[in-house]
C-alpha cells in the first residue's frame, strides 16, 4: 500500500522572484511533494504571470477562492514566497476589506496541522490578518522589521526561524534552508 501523495499550496502573482520559484517546483517534486500554485484568477480559467527579474512567465490555473475547508486541509503546508506576490495579493477592491488570498492564509492558520511558510516580503500578506502572526517568532527580510514589530510578532535575527506550525526565512536567497525544513516537517508528519 502506497502512502497519500504530500501536497503543498503556494501562492503566486506576478514579480516573483524567478530563482526561488523555479528552485520551488523542482525540489519539492524531487521530495515527492505535489505543488499547486494558486492564486487570484479574477474569474478567469488561468493566468501567466511575470516575474520580476527576468520577466519569465509562470502559468497558474488553480484558485484559492473558492477552497473549501476540506479541500484546504488537503494541504501539508501554504506558502507566501518572496518579492512582490504578497503585495499583489493584498489588492482590495474596497479599503478595509480582507483580502481574499489574507482570509484564505488566515484559513491555513486556523489549522495546526498545516505548515505555514512565510518568506521575505511575504509577510506583508499577513497585514491586514496581524493577529495570525502576533506573539510568534519569526524572520522576515530586514526591510519589514519595523512591519513584523508592528504586527506584534518577535522578530528573530536568524535567516530560517520555526515558530510550531509557522516556518520563516529572511529572503528568497534562503529558499533552500526554507524548502528543506518545510519537506523536513511534512516527512516527519505522522
Amino acid at each position: 500500500m502506497t502512502s497519500p501523495t504530500k501536497k503543498i499550496a503556494i501562492f503566486m502573482e506576478s514579480d516573483f522572484y524567478e530563482h526561488e520559484i523555479w528552485y520551488y517546483d523542482f525540489r519539492f517534486k524531487e521530495a515527492g511533494i505535489e505543488v499547486d500554485w494558486v492564486s487570484r484568477l479574477w474569474g478567469m480559467d488561468s493566468i501567466t504571470f511575470t516575474g520580476h527579474e527576468l520577466k519569465a512567465p509562470f502559468f497558474v490555473n488553480k484558485s484559492f477562492e473558492n477552497m473549501t475547508d476540506a479541500q484546504l486541509a488537503e494541504y501539508s503546508a501554504v506558502i507566501v514566497p518572496s518579492a512582490i506576490v504578497s503585495d499583489r495579493l493584498r489588492f482590495v477592491e474596497k479599503p478595509g476589506d480582507i483580502p481574499p488570498a489574507a482570509a484564505f492564509l488566515k484559513r491555513a492558520f486556523a489549522m495546526p496541522q498545516i505548515i505555514k511558510g512565510i518568506i521575505c516580503h511575504g509577510l506583508w500578506l499577513t497585514a491586514p490578518i496581524k493577529e495570525v502572526v502576533k506573539g510568534r517568532k519569526l524572520v522576515c527580510h530586514n526591510n519589514l522589521h519595523g512591519d513584523a514589530v508592528a504586527y506584534g510578532a518577535e522578530y528573530t535575527d536568524a535567516d530560517l526561524v520555526v515558530d510550531g506550525d509557522l516556518v520563516t526565512a529572511r529572503t528568497g536567497n534562503h529558499a533552500h534552508l526554507f524548502a528543506a525544513k518545510i519537506i523536513e516537517m511534512i516527512q516527519n508528519k505522522k
